[in-house]
């Protein structure tokens, strides 16, 4: 599960168990990069707020899929299986299309978005081109890199969302890596969400 003690559902008391019986899953389930948090319940808490706020949050523009694309290419840049696995799982959960999908995370593996101009749209492609750059190269972005956003029809918010997206997995990735957190034992692609049919609830952390 992961390189350093953790303590799983069933051993957890206290503000610990509070925060496990919020984020939980199907099967009392909670996920390994949760669990690795364990021991100080208190970054666990902000882990959450954090990528339930950045990449789940109602007042978001951006289509969920999209952003959670914009995940899977950072976390492909940064050689992390994990957080691969369970949001290419999301993206294709959310964009009901498997051919699109796969199309997707294919160019993003190549390393070059616009091999799946078929599914993603200019703006899409520039998003996407944003987050490489900002991933592998931080130093290099330039106000130039955002006003290709813009001319790709991107507002100055939706460009906020992918660069808030793009580094909440940066900070993902460092720590599952950092910890050696593996999928074992994870439900794969649950995410905090609501029940169908109900509005967007920030505050809601179960995984479904």
């Amino acid at each position: 599960m992961a390189w350093i003690e953790t303590i799983g559902y069933k051993a957890a008391t206290g503000k610990l168990k509070a925060i496990y019986d919020r984020v939980k899953g199907p099967g009392d389930n909670v996920d390994n990069i949760l669990i690795a948090h364990s021991l100080r319940p208190h970054t666990l808490e902000g882990h959450m707020t954090l990528y339930k706020y950045v990449l789940h949050h109602p007042r978001n523009r951006l289509p969920k899929w999209l952003l959670e694309a914009v995940g899977v290419y950072v976390s492909l840049i940064n050689s992390c299986p994990y957080c691969v696995s369970h949001h290419s799982s999301g993206l294709k959960r959310l964009l009901c299309d498997d051919m699109a999908s796969n199309e997707i995370i294919s160019a993003l593996r190549k390393g070059r978005p616009a091999a799946a101009s078929g599914s993603l749209s200019p703006r899409d492609i520039a998003a996407l081109d944003y987050v490489m750059l900002l991933t592998k190269s931080p130093a290099a972005v330039t106000q130039v890199s955002l006003d290709k956003m813009r001319d790709a029809g991107l507002s100055d918010g939706e460009i906020l969302e992918v660069n808030q997206v793009a580094a909440y997995f940066a900070y993902a990735n460092r720590t599952v890596l950092g910890l050696g957190v593996n999928t074992e034992g994870d439900d794969i692609g649950l995410s905090p969400t609501n029940a169908p049919g109900e509005p967007d609830d920030p505050d809601n952390w179960g995984h479904a």
